[in-house]
């Protein structure tokens, strides 16, 4: 598999880019980050270890909190042969109003995990402040064997300030690629005003959205089991598809969703990856 970035033509626009690129290796039955390299304000903390060596967690560090006109970040992970790692965030990523001559927001992530390797991208949620001009991009290669769960939540506006989403654009994707085939393809463009983001047959004034993901196939009994012990979470919609098991969720608050994500985290870890929850500590601080 390869992983070298393509700049696309819109991009030559951007005057500030920030890039992380790690690579994680399985050594003596440890999980050890054999090269690390950055340019600009995104790094990563030293690995903790609350799981021990065989599963490191990695903090992304974003210093300046949130990106503006012509920022770029771009992070890059590889998850060698038998190697296992945890990333998230330790706050919310942010996208704040854009210039007037719409210069782009774009934040990248391509993750390859190979054979026998586990990775677990579990990041905070994103806020899309009202005017933004924004594109995330996640692609996921793997090969036969590996495994990940991973989710992307976007909170669009912020309305516990009283602020919605009537200016501004996201363009949101999300592929996931096994031996060099696409799994899942999904393309989002939320625009300020949109009667996509008010109408029923589209976001139905829900300012939260998400998507989980994890390489998982449940029979029809352990699926009816799984909606039963989220039927008090309406805001979830269980499928299956191609090896992964795929949760979306539509709702109101930011914190709800982020809950929701790390409830069913919890539950199905031991059957992805083998491992029984260990929650990252900058979640509880």
């Amino acid at each position: 598999m390869t992983a070298a970035w393509h700049l696309e033509q819109h991009d030559s626009a951007i005057n500030w880019q920030a890039g992380l690129n790690l690579g994680i290796v399985s050594r003596g039955g440890r999980s050890v980050l054999e090269h690390v390299s950055h340019r600009g304000p995104l790094r990563i903390q030293r690995p903790l270890l609350p799981e021990g060596a065989e599963c490191p967690h990695f903090y992304i560090l974003h210093p300046p909190g949130g990106m503006v006109s012509g920022d770029s970040l771009r992070l890059q992970v590889s998850v060698g042969e038998g190697s296992s790692v945890l990333l998230t965030t330790p706050s919310s990523g942010k996208f704040y109003r854009a210039r007037n001559n719409g210069t782009l927001q774009v934040q990248h992530n391509r993750f390859s995990v190979a054979a026998r390797a586990s990775l677990e991208y579990l990041p905070q949620d994103t806020i899309a402040f009202e005017g933004c001009n924004a594109r995330m991009i996640t692609r996921i290669d793997m090969v036969t064997g590996a495994r990940f769960c991973a989710w992307d939540l976007l909170c669009l506006g912020r309305p516990a300030s009283g602020e919605g989403f009537e200016r501004g654009r996201v363009d949101q994707h999300l592929d996931v690629w096994r031996d060099g085939r696409p799994l899942y393809i999904e393309r989002n463009r939320f625009e300020g005003g949109d009667p996509l983001l008010t109408a029923r047959w589209g976001l139905g004034d829900a300012g939260v959205s998400g998507t989980w993901l994890a390489t998982l196939t449940l029979d029809r009994d352990q699926l009816d089991r799984l909606r039963e012990d989220f039927a008090d979470y309406p805001q979830l919609a269980f499928t299956q598809r191609h090896g992964l098991l795929i949760a979306r969720y539509l709702g109101q608050h930011a914190e709800h969703a982020r809950n929701s994500f790390i409830r069913l985290w919890q539950q199905l870890r031991p059957l992805i990856n083998g491992r029984e929850t260990c929650l990252p500590r900058i979640w509880t601080t």
